[in-house]
């Protein structure tokens, strides 16, 4: 099976798509993180929530398609061990490594957390009772903030194998053919239902917490887009179909768009439930042509081997743990100084692209053990010691 360059690239588009999303969470006005700067924009808000609709269902339907191309070459089983392997050895490096500074730094700047990053590790590790909301996940102490992504991605994997005889049933076939056989605009709009439906029925019951539990609002939207990803996988004609449709997409996406923003500007909080409804239905179908739209334009230009897609692909997985925490730490340093709303932002995002870039080059690429906690398949031995004189990253 040749090589998806288009899934390698749209992967590496939507992890820097989501490096930037995070910054500029740093300075959106009224919606809350972990650091803000003195420098908030209302107008942010417009860009962001065109992004933040659907970034996160983009990222699982790229993994649902992974999915699909590794288990068409691999048994379940060897397929969940290498994916166990590649998520959790990472998961629990960053929680214990790289995460730890994004809540010292929360929490100082809330003035909860006393200043000495190796006092407030010691009591991390340890459970202490810290104030009331002094950082994101104060209540257990340990928290995996922007890492929530793994902990899903291997329950779904989980859940994906442990499918795999109810799938290949009669039933699961059925599902199966329902998706990959639709064409024209029944594969631009059918889809959307299930996330309707979905929304309508859990959304107001179990809002977002990324925290697994009691998610459940969360897990039936993403295992829903796992899914699509893993059937629409390696289907060529369903490939096919959303390229030619690909212009098709981008209209119903930008109409649906406007009407999801028109609706959420015109109804209150307090008016009848139908109008949340309205909202849904605009929102959702939003979503799923954003999505058809970025798959079917990935398909037609991305599918080719560009001379960075083997560099990206290796350094998008490091670049994914270490960003959060650079930005916020920049943030945390950079934020008290007042140095204005140009020189700052501008600082954190180059700050944090050199942060990435250089721990990436410098550490991650060339120390076997470092390649496996931030999900990188170790060197042969005499790759390796190639890799230490070599320059970083290259050709790999």
């Amino acid at each position: 099976m040749p090589r998806r360059h288009d899934i390698d690239a749209l992967r590496a588009i939507a992890f820097s798509l989501l490096i930037a999303y995070h910054l500029a969470m740093l300075y959106v006005f009224d919606w809350g993180w972990h650091i803000k700067s003195s420098h908030l924009s209302e107008f942010l808000q417009i860009p962001m929530l065109f992004v933040n609709r659907w970034r996160m269902d983009l990222i699982f339907l790229i993994s649902g398609i992974s999915a699909a191309i590794m288990l068409a070459k691999a048994t379940p089983g060897s397929f969940l061990r290498e994916r166990s392997g590649r998520l959790l050895i990472p998961l629990l490096f960053g929680v214990l490594v790289v995460v730890p500074v994004q809540p010292y730094c929360q929490g100082v700047a809330n003035g909860l957390v006393e200043p000495g990053f190796w006092q407030f590790l010691s009591r991390y590790y340890t459970g202490y009772a810290w104030p009331p909301k002094a950082f994101d996940g104060w209540k257990t102490s340990f928290t995996w903030n922007h890492l929530w992504y793994l902990v899903y991605l291997w329950c779904y994997t989980a859940l994906l194998v442990a499918l795999q005889k109810p799938l290949a049933s009669r039933m699961g076939h059925g599902l199966r053919n329902a998706f990959v056989h639709l064409r024209g605009w029944r594969l631009l709009v059918w889809p959307f239902a299930p996330l309707l439906i979905i929304t309508v029925t859990l959304q107001l019951k179990f809002p977002n917490n990324n925290a697994l539990l009691n998610d459940w609002y969360a897990h039936a939207i993403y295992f829903t887009v796992f899914m699509y990803g893993f059937w629409l996988g390696i289907d060529k004609a369903l490939w096919a179909e959303l390229a030619r449709l690909r212009k098709e997409a981008v209209a119903l996406a930008l109409m649906s768009y406007f009407l999801y923003a028109l609706s959420r500007a015109v109804f209150e909080d307090d008016d009848p439930p139908v109008t949340y409804l309205i909202v849904w239905i605009f929102r959702n179908l939003y979503i799923w042509a954003a999505l058809c739209a970025i798959l079917g334009w990935g398909h037609t230009l991305l599918n080719r081997p560009f001379r960075w897609l083997p560099w990206a692909t290796q350094a998008v997985y490091p670049w994914y743990i270490l960003h959060q925490s650079l930005i916020v730490l920049l943030a945390y340093w950079l934020v008290p100084l007042k140095i204005g709303p140009v020189a700052e932002p501008l600082l954190v995002g180059l700050g944090t692209v050199a942060g990435c870039w250089l721990l990436t080059s410098l550490l991650v690429s060339k120390i076997g053990w470092l390649r496996v906690c931030f999900g990188l398949k170790r060197l042969p031995p005499a790759a390796e010691a190639v890799a230490s004189v070599s320059p970083p990253l290259a050709h790999r």
